[in-house]
């Protein structure tokens, strides 16, 4: 039998109401035999904008959901300048009052940490929570960030070798960025609460994550590409490296990517790619839309095999099945199943790659269309060879992170085997 969709209670007056089950955070018994009821109520005019918390007394079932415990050491990061900056009015107006209901005594041992700098969760990672997870304690890490967050996190946790100690940090999602594609991958369909009921959570899945090398000169874009900084190596081969859990793109969904992560273009949400999609797909002289020039390879079955295509326009490799709620990238992958997918289509005009594009929007009907190349993959590499002149169309992104590599340079993207964080779901 299926669950209701509606949560029933009767409120202090001892009249019933009902909301939407999807939306309810957590119920919490008190001693004076009512409970304390949390949910969230969503801007109707507004569906991007964060919901609020209602916090109400209420007689329920028994069988309704009972928070976890606070046992394991808790830190909350709030990335200040994430998506259109909104992280710290949800931090306060939303997360704090929900935590200071399911933990009445154990939230004000909490550690916060509102972030300065694009390196402050990196800095956060390599001072306190890896040598804590690396010693064995048990951490629970709320992030209220998008995508970013959690890679800066993944790569700080591996930036070390781990003890025999170690011990995976349990990580909670509340999605404050632009997209948040992990986010609405790992909840598709499921709680419409912002990732507010996954505060009141015990179970975890290991999050699955990918590297990617890249040749010896590719630089890491920062400060809206006017500086460039050295990536972190990997110890045995040297060559640069990014860690990820979502996307790594070449073509044209990397170029939207760096061309939008402007702060005059963040301030129009998600609504940021669509339109640098049209500058893009359209240019001003009446031209077609730039056709990207690699040797583009997949691994399968242990295998390389080169994609008989020299010209490409979208190249994309996901562990996850949305890069934003409607837009269902990979259709066949599922929640942390480990899975990566590759997304392919070679050069056309812009009406075209519009077309194609808006299928994604329909459920992810893109991938039945016989322009796009669609399949699960172990790998993916990209080889310049010297084919592109200008640097802007040798730009990689990875987890929304931008990467420029040299002329004739390349990267390879495998699945990474080791597990780094759970990923905490209701």
């Amino acid at each position: 039998m299926a669950e209701s969709a509606k949560f029933l209670f009767k409120n202090a007056d001892d009249n019933e109401e009902a909301i939407d089950r999807k939306d309810l955070i957590a119920v919490v018994p008190n001693p004076d035999g009512f409970s304390s009821l949390l949910y969230v109520k969503h801007n109707a005019e507004d569906e991007t904008a964060p919901p609020r918390v209602i916090v109400t007394k209420a007689l329920t079932d028994p069988s309704s959901p009972y928070p976890g415990t606070a046992d394991r050491e808790t830190h909350i990061v709030v990335s200040t300048g994430s998506g259109t900056n909104k992280a710290d009015a949800f931090f306060q107006e939303a997360v704090k009052p929900v935590l200071a209901t399911i933990f009445p005594k154990a939230h004000s041992n909490f550690q916060i940490y509102h972030t300065e700098s694009e390196s402050s969760i990196l800095n956060l990672t390599n001072d306190i929570f890896f040598p804590r997870a690396n010693a064995g304690s048990g951490l629970r890490i709320i992030i209220v960030s998008g995508d970013g967050g959690i890679i800066d996190l993944v790569n700080g946790l591996l930036a070390k070798s781990p003890s025999t100690q170690y011990k995976a940090p349990q990580v909670i999602l509340l999605p404050l960025g632009t997209a948040n594609a992990l986010y609405h991958s790992i909840n598709a369909g499921k709680e419409n609460t912002w990732g507010l009921s996954n505060l009141a959570a015990e179970d975890s899945r290991p999050l699955p994550i990918f590297t990617a090398s890249f040749s010896s000169g590719a630089r890491l874009l920062a400060e809206e590409a006017r500086s460039e900084l050295e990536l972190p190596k990997d110890p045995q081969t040297q060559y640069p490296i990014l860690h990820g859990a979502v996307v790594c793109s070449w073509g044209m969904h990397a170029s939207l990517v760096a061309d939008s992560d402007t702060s005059e273009y963040r301030k129009f949400g998600v609504e940021r790619f669509k339109m640098a999609a049209k500058e893009a797909l359209y240019p001003t002289d009446g031209s077609l839309p730039h056709a990207y020039k690699a040797k583009v390879y997949v691994l399968k079955d242990d295998a390389w095999k080169t994609l008989e295509l020299k010209e490409h326009m979208y190249v994309l490799a996901t562990m996850v099945s949305n890069l934003e709620k409607p837009f269902t990238i990979s259709p066949a992958s599922k929640p942390l199943d480990g899975s990566l997918h590759l997304v392919h289509f070679g050069p056309t005009d812009g009406d075209e790659a519009m077309r194609i594009m808006g299928l994604a929007y329909q459920g992810g009907k893109h991938v039945e269309d016989p322009a796009v190349l669609y399949e699960a993959i172990d790998g993916l590499r990209i080889e310049f060879q010297g084919k592109e002149e200008d640097a802007r169309w040798r730009r990689i992104c990875v987890d929304g992170k931008i990467v420029r590599v040299e002329k004739d340079g390349w990267v390879e993207l495998r699945k990474e085997p080791r597990r780094v964080l759970d990923v905490v779901t209701t």
